[in-house]
């Protein structure tokens, strides 16, 4: 496996955060990596580029892009994959709803990454039980909760609700690795996940955002 288990951390920032550059990224990758994380999750070829010239840990690589006709915005179509490929990165992670796509199909674009590179391994972003039974189906190598609470069909819904009865219910459903990601935000949830048994988990927010930690923190004083 590409990915070896433990915690990765998601090195990310849209264009209208204050820390949207890819040195930026590089560089809380390194953080990242000092801290112990085992690998990258990030956006877009230039981060990834960056961040692989900094350190040399497996990068989880998606690129995220709106299309007009469909509400699927994270490596939607050949053209984003293509751009992973040209980034190095080791693993490639696709939006696995079973919303309408803009494009191909999410079958042809498994296909697609298997053909022009064998060594890239596939991880499945999945909001329901039923897309990560379908991952599973489509052998994809990891199906991560990642959309789970950010679909129209699951919204409001968190991961950790419940005692993360849906991350269980995905665990006892599914033969490929689970990883853990979408609202595990304290190091008490992330050791919870595990505990579980999940591959490993991504943890973005908590740790990266530092203008979303602070809005947390200033909301609890207001």
């Amino acid at each position: 496996m590409k990915l070896p288990q433990g915690l990765i951390v998601s090195c990310q920032a849209l264009e209208d955060e204050p820390l949207h550059s890819s040195f930026i990224m590089s560089k809380m990758a390194l953080a990242a990596k000092e801290g112990g994380a085992v690998g990258i999750r990030a956006n877009t070829k230039e981060d990834i580029i960056a961040i692989k010239q900094e350190v040399d840990l497996p990068v989880i690589g998606i690129v995220k892009r709106n299309y007009d006709n469909s509400s699927v915005f994270i490596t939607a179509t050949k053209k984003e994959v293509d751009e992973l490929l040209e980034s190095g990165c080791e693993v490639i992670a696709l939006d696995a709803t079973l919303r309408e796509r803009p494009a191909e199909s999410l079958e042809d674009l498994v296909q697609y990454i298997r053909k022009q590179a064998p060594e890239v391994e596939i991880m499945a972003d999945i909001a329901t039980l039923e897309e990560a039974k379908n991952a599973d189906r489509l052998g994809f190598d990891y199906i991560g909760t990642t959309l789970h609470g950010y679909t129209e069909e699951t919204q409001g819904k968190v991961l950790y609700a419940d005692d993360f009865a849906f991350l269980t219910d995905v665990l006892e459903n599914v033969t490929q690795k689970v990883i853990a990601e979408g609202n595990v935000i304290t190091p008490e949830m992330l050791k919870a996940v595990f505990d579980k048994g999940v591959y490993a988990s991504v943890v973005g927010g908590a740790i990266t955002r530092p203008r979303d930690i602070t809005k947390r923190f200033v909301s609890m004083i207001q």
